[in-house]
């Protein structure tokens, strides 16, 4: 039997009807992509359909249509399906007197519906490059944050790396009630990465569109509940993943990791241009791998510099919150699954993380990057 083409799959859409219009969903133009590649025991299947805000909710019965129809077809290992929605960006409102946080919270909020309405800051981690250490400091500073009481969402929003259930040590996929997701609970924080929904090796190549409907799904259709802050763990670069995070939800602001060296140090200057351009504010940078000490004898090692993430906060106008240094103990909770802060809450390295977690929290409760309504923090 002849295996499946994108071609042929969209074919097979064609017995599915338009809710709105009657027609087949291929016909009323709502299929925006089919994507075919292999996997190890057949093909993946990744379909975007296209809608608009005020139709998700009547278009998530056929998105499940989708996903159940292609799965059911000979060859197939796995089928997903997403929405997504484009929208042309409206003119930028003048600027006005006042706090540009809350004038970007007001826009974001005349734009689009808003999401995540239930949390109460939401703050984005972000580098410029990968291989900073970027996941590590958002995991930590989540899970630090939540052993001070606080109601905390950790959201993967890597979704071409997700790295969350290997550093928490969850190989188990959410559970579904109705139309939503629930949110696996770890080390006292509610999570969801892309990586609970799909194999750990499954290579995620996916467009701009498909990116940006998994995120909006993660979000607008996951049990969240009432939290008191939200980390975001960002992909590496200023790609769709940042924008979208940008203009679907009003970000309280920032927290760009980096290591000290020059050649990071300019990546995490166009993260945070970035970010300024898209009017998000920069609560501050974190330096990481600052420093390294010798287990055996204490001898302490500046391996990639030291001090270049505060010189450069210094010169962006942004605050210094804090350095991580580079330890064994870091790196081998991550990958056991058991962050070092939940883990060896007393050694050098969690104390460090709840150090950071002290003062980003206190810079959001004294009003510093502060944005009327919902925050959320995306590390």
């Amino acid at each position: 039997m002849t295996e499946p083409t994108s071609a042929s799959l969209r074919e097979i859409l064609r017995t599915i009807p338009d809710p709105a219009s009657g027609r087949d969903i291929i016909a009323a133009g709502l299929v925006e992509g089919v994507e075919v590649r292999s996997g190890p025991h057949g093909l993946l299947v990744q379909v975007s359909l296209l809608t608009d805000r005020a139709r998700a909710a009547a278009m998530e019965p056929v998105r499940q249509q989708v996903e159940k129809l292609l799965a059911g077809q000979r060859g197939v290992q796995n089928a997903s399906a997403v929405l997504t929605a484009h929208k042309v960006a409206a003119a930028p409102a003048p600027a006005q007197s006042g706090s540009p946080r809350g004038h970007r919270h007001g826009r974001a909020a005349a734009e689009k519906p808003a999401l995540l309405t239930q949390v109460g800051a939401i703050v984005a981690v972000a580098s410029g490059k990968g291989g900073v250490g970027k996941s590590t400091v958002a995991v930590n500073l989540a899970v630090a944050l939540a052993r001070q009481g606080l109601r905390v969402g950790l959201l993967d929003a890597d979704i071409y790396g997700p790295s969350l259930p290997r550093m928490l040590g969850l190989a188990r996929k959410p559970e579904v009630r109705g139309d939503r997701m629930i949110p696996l609970d770890a080390w006292g924080l509610k999570a969801m990465s892309i990586g609970f929904l799909v194999e750990e090796e499954t290579p995620m190549i996916w467009r701009g569109p498909m990116v940006m409907g998994a995120l909006e799904q993660m979000m607008g259709q996951v049990e969240w509940g009432e939290l008191d802050i939200m980390i975001v763990d960002m992909p590496p670069g200023t790609g769709d993943a940042q924008l979208t995070m940008a203009q679907r939800v009003a970000l309280t602001g920032a927290v760009i990791v980096s290591t000290p060296q020059d050649i990071a140090l300019l990546d995490a200057r166009r993260g945070v241009r970035m970010f300024e351009t898209t009017h998000v504010p920069v609560l501050g940078l974190v330096e990481n791998m600052s420093f390294f000490c010798c287990p055996n004898c204490g001898h302490r090692t500046e391996i990639f510099g030291h001090g270049g993430a505060r010189a450069e906060a210094t010169k962006l106008g942004a605050e210094f919150l804090g350095e991580i240094p580079l330890l064994l103990d870091i790196r081998s909770a991550a990958d056991a699954g058991a962050p070092i802060v939940a883990s060896a809450p007393q050694s050098e390295g969690a104390l460090a993380y709840t150090a950071l977690a002290a003062r980003l929290w206190s810079k959001l409760q004294g009003g510093e990057g502060k944005a009327a309504g919902p925050r959320i923090v995306i590390s």
